[in-house]
């Protein structure tokens, strides 16, 4: 199904704009294509899903990766896939990461991305995902929010560890850049930067 802005999604993929906003710490942020399809691992044969619309990446649910790991005794084009930088992990908000910690720390080793995904923009749980990435697995590479992500949610995305946003089809990214320079002045000390110290 091709929606009308020209994003692509289907039963088994959850959408996201074509483009996605970089944020990477200590740099500014900007727009770049979209090469990841995002895969609810939904599909009967349990395999991966053909990639189709010029994706050449996947990102697979954490739940459908233990599993794989845990019943497979050889995992080794899972892991090599991912190793190649063609396989990512999206994890979902009720996914417990901290009683799963070992295998994160295994995925930290050949992941090239993660995610956090944010089933209704209300639900703040993939904020946590991310800090606790950020804070407790000590993750250095990128954390896409993907799923519901409006550009509400950029800002406070920015400070608990995000880098990269994969919003809603619907969002304008012209403004969503912009989000990044309303506040000059930073309260509190976030992932990014201590807070701003104020001369009186």
């Amino acid at each position: 199904c091709i929606m009308s802005n020209g994003s692509h999604t289907t039963a088994s993929t959850i959408a996201a704009h074509e483009e996605v906003v970089h944020f990477p710490k200590g740099q500014k942020p900007s727009l770049a294509s979209n090469e990841w399809l995002i895969w609810t691992g939904s599909q009967d044969e349990g395999g991966l899903p053909n990639l189709e619309h010029g994706k050449q990446k996947v990102l697979v649910p954490f739940t459908w990766w233990r599993s794989y790991i845990n019943s497979h005794h050889n995992e080794t084009d899972i892991q090599s896939k991912a190793e190649a930088g063609h396989i990512g992990v999206w994890f979902a908000a009720d996914d417990d990461i901290l009683h799963h910690a070992e295998l994160v720390d295994q995925g930290k080793q050949v992941w090239p991305l993660v995610a956090a995904h944010f089933p209704i923009f209300r639900d703040g749980r993939g904020f946590s995902t991310a800090a606790l990435l950020r804070d407790r697995f000590q993750w250095t590479g990128e954390i896409r929010a993907i799923g519901d992500v409006l550009i509400d949610q950029l800002l406070q995305g920015g400070r608990v560890g995000f880098d990269s946003f994969a919003l809603r089809p619907d969002q304008n990214l012209d403004v969503a850049l912009k989000q990044f320079d309303l506040f000059g002045v930073t309260t509190q000390n976030t992932w990014r930067d201590k807070r701003t110290t104020l001369a009186l």
